[in-house]
This record gives C-alpha cells, sequence and structure tokens, in this order.
C-alpha cells in the first residue's frame, strides 16, 4: 500500500515540474491569442481534424496574425494575402530564418539548403541556384530535358492500352527524372528496380509527414521523440535515400574530371576540394547529401502531386478537358510536341493549371521561418528565434481574391477577355527569399507534362464524375490527393 502511495507521489511530483518546466514564457507584445495551458500550450482549443483547421478556426478570432503554443513552443502564425506579403516581402530578411519541421529535424539538424540558416543558408543556395541554372539551362536545356521525359511517358502511357491505372508512380517517375538529370546527371528506367524503391520512399513520406500523427508529433516532439511512431519511419526513410546519395557521391567522386563536371554532384565535389583547407566551409560531405536530398525529394513530390490532383479534376470536370483538348489542338496540334512559347498562346490551359496547383494548395500551412532579429509587425514585437508559419492555404483560399474559392475554377485567372491575369495571392511556391528554389522547373513541368499527355490522350475514369471524391487522403504540413484510376485512351 505504502509503495503505491509513494509511486503516485512520485508521478504526481514528476508531472508537476514538467508543467513547471513547460509553462509557456509571457511576452506582453506578441500578437493576440488564446491563454496557453502549461506545457500542453493551446493543446484544448485545437480542432480534432488537424492544425489547418485549427488555426484557421483560430484566425476568425484573432485575426490575420496571432500567436499559438504548438505544446510548449511558440509560434506566430500570418493568414491572409496582404500580412504574409507584408512579412516574406516587404520585411523579407527579418523573416529568412527557416523553422524546424519535427518529424524530420533528427534527420537534418539544420544542414542542407531547406533548413539551413544564416551564412550556411546564403552559401548553398548561391550554389545551388547558379549550379541548377548551369546544367539546368546549358548545353541542354531543362526544357529539352522535359520534353523528351513527357514522350517517354507517353510510349508508357500507350503500352497500357487504355487500361485502368494508378497514376501515382509515373507521374512521381517523370519528376524525379527531370531533377535526377540535373544533380546525379543521368535519369532512370521507370521499371529500375532502386529507382522503383527511392520514390516509393519519398510518397510515404509525404504521406507520413502530412499526417495526422505527424501533427501531434509537432506538437510534443521532445516527449515522442523517444517512443515509435510515424517519425521513426520517416528517418529510416530518409536514411535510406541518404545512402544511395552517398554511394552516387562516391562514384562521382572515383570518375570526376575537375575539367569537365557532368552535374550538380561533381561540382559541389570540385568545390569541396578548392574549400578543402578553410575549416569554416559549408562545402562538406552532409552538407552535399541533404542538399541533394532536398533537391531529388521536393523536385519530386510538389510536380508529381500538382500532375496527381490535375488529372483527378479532369475527371471531375470533363468539360474543361475538353477546352483545354481544343486549345492545345487550335496552338499545337498533333505533328509537334509542346514547347514552353506554346504557353502564352494558351491562357485557357495555363489557367487551369494554376488553379489546379492553386486548389491542391499542397503546403497548405507553408514551410515554418523563423525572425532573424527582434521584429516589429503591424504594432506587435516578435522576439528573435520565434517561429512563423505563413498559412499559405489562407492566401490561395482567398475570398477577396478567388470568388467562391472552395470551388474548382480556371475562371479564377481570366479576364474579362479570356487573357490570363496575375494575382498577388497566387503564391504555391511561398514567396520571398525562401521561394521554392525548382519554382521556374516545376512549372515548366506541369505545363509540358499536362499538354503532352492531353495532347496523345484522353482521360476516363472508374467512376462516373459525379462521385469523384476530391477529399484529401491527409492534410497536415503537405496535402495528399486521394487516390484513383485513370485511363489514358490513345487520340
Amino acid at each position: 500500500m505504502e509503495l503505491s502511495v509513494l509511486l503516485l507521489l512520485a508521478v504526481f511530483t514528476g508531472f508537476l515540474l514538467l508543467l513547471i518546466r513547460g509553462h509557456p514564457k509571457t511576452h506582453s507584445h506578441l500578437p493576440p491569442g488564446p491563454r496557453p495551458l502549461p506545457f500542453l500550450g493551446n493543446l484544448l482549443q485545437m480542432d480534432r481534424r488537424g492544425l489547418l483547421k485549427s488555426i484557421l478556426k483560430l484566425r476568425e478570432k484573432y485575426g490575420d496574425v496571432f500567436t499559438v503554443y504548438l505544446g510548449p513552443r511558440l509560434v506566430v502564425m500570418l493568414c491572409g494575402t496582404e500580412a504574409i506579403r507584408e512579412a516574406l516581402v516587404d520585411q523579407a530578411d527579418a523573416f529568412s530564418g527557416r523553422g524546424k519541421i519535427a518529424a524530420v529535424d533528427k534527420a537534418f539538424q539544420g544542414y542542407g539548403i531547406a533548413f539551413a540558416n544564416g551564412e550556411r543558408w546564403k552559401t548553398l543556395r548561391r550554389f545551388s541556384l547558379s549550379t541548377m541554372k548551369d546544367f539546368g539551362m546549358g548545353k541542354r536545356s531543362v526544357e529539352e530535358l522535359i520534353q523528351e521525359e513527357a514522350q517517354c511517358l507517353v510510349e508508357e502511357l500507350r503500352k497500357s492500352q487504355g487500361a485502368l491505372l494508378d497514376p501515382t508512380f509515373l507521374f512521381h517517375a517523370i519528376t524525379a527524372n527531370i531533377i535526377c538529370s540535373i544533380v546525379f546527371g543521368e535519369r532512370f528506367a521507370y521499371k529500375d528496380p532502386e529507382f522503383m524503391r527511392l520514390l516509393d520512399n519519398f510518397y510515404q513520406s509525404f504521406e507520413l509527414i502530412s499526417s495526422f500523427s505527424s501533427q501531434v508529433f509537432e506538437l510534443f516532439s521532445n516527449v515522442l521523440k523517444h517512443f515509435p511512431g510515424t517519425h521513426q519511419q520517416i528517418y529510416k526513410n530518409i536514411l535510406e535515400v541518404n545512402t544511395f546519395i552517398a554511394r552516387s557521391v562516391e562514384q562521382h567522386r572515383a570518375t570526376l574530371d575537375p575539367n569537365t563536371p557532368r552535374d550538380f554532384i561533381d561540382t559541389f565535389l570540385l568545390r569541396m576540394d578548392k574549400e578543402k583547407s578553410n575549416k569554416d566551409t559549408e562545402f562538406h560531405q552532409r552538407n552535399l547529401i541533404l542538399t541533394v536530398l532536398t533537391l531529388f525529394f521536393a523536385g519530386t513530390e510538389t510536380a508529381s502531386t500538382s500532375l496527381r490532383y490535375g488529372f483527378l479534376l479532369m475527371l471531375k470536370y470533363p468539360h474543361i478537358t475538353e477546352k483545354v483538348h481544343k486549345e492545345i489542338d487550335q496552338v499545337i496540334g498533333s505533328h509537334r510536341a509542346p514547347a514552353l512559347d506554346d504557353r502564352v498562346k494558351m491562357p485557357y490551359t495555363d489557367a487551369v493549371i494554376h488553379e489546379i496547383q492553386r486548389f491542391g494548395d499542397l503546403v497548405p500551412m507553408g514551410m515554418p521561418h523563423v525572425v532573424t532579429k527582434d521584429t516589429n509587425f503591424r504594432g506587435y514585437s516578435i522576439p528573435k528565434d520565434t517561429e512563423v508559419f505563413p498559412i499559405l492555404s489562407s492566401v490561395l483560399h482567398d475570398p477577396r481574391y478567388f470568388e467562391n474559392p472552395d470551388d474548382f475554377n480556371p475562371d479564377h485567372f481570366l479576364d474579362a477577355k479570356g487573357a490570363l491575369k496575375k494575382i498577388d495571392a497566387f503564391m504555391p511556391f511561398s514567396i520571398g527569399k525562401r521561394i521554392c528554389l525548382g519554382e521556374k522547373t516545376a512549372r515548366i513541368e506541369l505545363f509540358i507534362f499536362f499538354t503532352t499527355i492531353l495532347q496523345n490522350f484522353s482521360v476516363a475514369g472508374s467512376v462516373v464524375p459525379e462521385e469523384i471524391n476530391l477529399t484529401p487522403r491527409e492534410s497536415g504540413m503537405g496535402k495528399v490527393p486521394p487516390l484513383y484510376q485513370i485511363r489514358f485512351l490513345p487520340q
């Protein structure tokens, strides 16, 4: 009996200590927000449907700029087009830091281009932009790479002979091959078992990062990291991809010709050799592997998921698909491959692609930022190193810019004369100094892959359009479209 009482007292004492240690510090000039509990933060204000729903609900009460405690973590939320632009563009330097995503932090720990800060980030970004331009816009432009990959896809789709198929893997494969050509200097056959394994890792990891369990982990990672969970599988997947990258790096090193670098890895290795006497250099093995991982993952997942959403929407709205077919016939015809120059002559198709990205809303909570100094913003004081979440979903669904924002409607991007119009609220790749590194490549991919497929095929689903459900499978840090089957019927 005495032992039971002692154990109960020990547990109670431990809980009190945890509450005291976890009690949020007060900051009198922070943006408003719900009062947090010790350790739990604003857990009681969280919606069971996920973080995004919770944040949008709190916005109704506190406005476009407010403070939330994700467990013990203080985070400032930015909602709406104006607030996000004021922060990420008008005060770009102050908001240029990168925050953490708990589910992947163990793998990155501030290394590699995506999660680096300070001089490390600036150095890696300058190098990556320059090198990707050299190998994506050089002798064989990125447009040519995409056109060739699109034709490989057409050949593969013809083999299906109009049978129902899940397009997930093929859309992953074509986008992965573009970044592989730039980073590794080669593309992979669709049936290559190692390539298939890597793509499966990417798909599974993106799904897990977007899951509800990862959102819970985001709130209490300091405790939950010691227990089994999705974060352990994500880490395992990342390690497997890193092993593949490290092996490729060694192969590159063994065959490196300093006079003729073949790709991103070669160029990074040459810079490593050049700076090997600099003890503070950012050009080392760890940054190389994690930067390549970032380029590989981001260059694959974003565009491929947009394509998956896009063709599901084409099945759902066949009258829109028919208009795209008509514009392709008028501008391109059937005797040549689509080219980037065609885009300006195809405003309806371009508007459809824009609307796919807007409606798809693939990174609804944005990538987390950190303020790099004590910052005054809209009359509030945000202390240095405070995390900031730019809620991109609130922009892509901003009713001031998009009439009926929850509806899929390409007219959102067309003016009265049928020309494509620029909209400030269109920021699927974010904005400011941390805008997605591969934005231009992704936009070219979406246009050429989308038009090439619809130039050669009509599409049909396994159910009538009215029965197609657009509800995402997961919606957290990322949004995962539902699985579906589609027929590609030769034109």
